[in-house]
């Protein structure tokens, strides 16, 4: 197949895009850099302005790009995470309007944010009520954005909503850190609910939904056995070989980052209803053998856009 990725050399687009080639698939990877990149004989580096008639029928376009939600969250870098979500997002429904044959399936990166923060609600795909913080509105808009392709093109969508995504990069590295400073444990009163995703299952359902013609609209790509913050902290600490016994105040934390704390003292119970429906098998269903099997002990590298 041909396999159209934006943010295909960011942590979960790379990792995407090696299991891909790895099944002799070709993937075409949106960049604004593609000159930074060597073509192979599966991956091709492609510039945001391509002329779309130069591709080849199109299979799956998968949309990963986004602004990092890391950094204080002036101005500016809300509009940043906004704007590079659902622009790209539009752009890539545009590039599959002015294709001859339309791809068979559209799967577009949302969040779990879309439902708002709460520690008592459990929320499936069968939640249709949108929470009102900014990474709900974020998700709200990049969601919306995406179901054109389904809306006006009639191309099956998938709005694939991640949870916490656990690896060598991204959150976890930098969750590790006060841990292994000997300075871990819960934050605030610790009862906020983790829904975190192992990022090796991540990828694979990000592929069992393109295969599968059954599933359509909103995904939660969650483990199915979240973890309150109190709880996650004490087995990360566990499988680091370190203590866990500070606490860390909430007030602290939104003084030094600002509204990017919500990340941390705030949170929802998600469960993966539709990958549940649909047989999909979690490699890592539990946190301690999926926290056991990363490298936690790689340095946080310097985030940049995903695009």
């Amino acid at each position: 197949m041909n396999i159209l990725i934006s943010g295909g050399t960011g942590f979960v687009g790379s990792q995407l895009t090696n299991v891909l080639t790895g099944e002799n698939h070709h993937v075409y990877i949106l960049t604004r850099s593609p000159d930074n990149y060597e073509n192979t004989d599966l991956i091709t580096y492609i510039p945001y302005d391509y002329y779309v008639r130069d591709l080849p029928a199109i299979n799956s376009v998968i949309n990963l790009a986004g602004d990092t939600l890391f950094g204080y969250w002036s101005t500016d870098k809300k509009t940043n995470i906004m704007k590079s979500r659902t622009e790209t997002t539009q752009h890539l429904v545009q590039m599959m309007q002015q294709m001859e044959k339309k791809p068979e399936v559209f799967i577009s990166a949302s969040a779990i944010g879309f439902y708002g923060t709460s520690e008592d609600l459990i929320y499936t795909e069968n939640t249709l009520d949108q929470g009102d913080d900014f990474l709900a509105s974020v998700a709200g808009a990049w969601e919306t954005t995406a179901m054109q392709a389904a809306d006006e093109l009639h191309i099956r969508t998938v709005c694939t909503r991640f949870g916490i995504i656990l690896g060598e990069k991204g959150a976890l590295s930098y969750m590790t850190l006060p841990i292994k400073m000997f300075a871990g444990g819960k934050i605030g009163n610790g009862e906020q609910w983790m829904s975190w995703v192992h990022v090796e299952d991540v990828v694979n359902s990000i592929i069992f939904c393109m295969r599968n013609d059954k599933i359509e609209g909103p995904v939660n790509v969650t483990a199915p056995n979240p973890k309150r913050n109190k709880d996650f902290t004490k087995i990360l600490a566990k499988v680091l070989k370190r203590p866990y016994w500070f606490t860390t105040p909430s007030p602290l934390i939104r003084t030094a980052i600002g509204e990017m704390s919500e990340l941390m003292t705030k949170g929802q119970y998600v469960l993966p209803g539709k990958l549940d429906d649909q047989n999909y098998q979690f490699s890592y269903p539990y946190l301690e053998e999926a926290l056991r099997s990363i490298n936690l002990h790689k340095k946080p590298q310097k985030k940049s856009q995903n695009v």
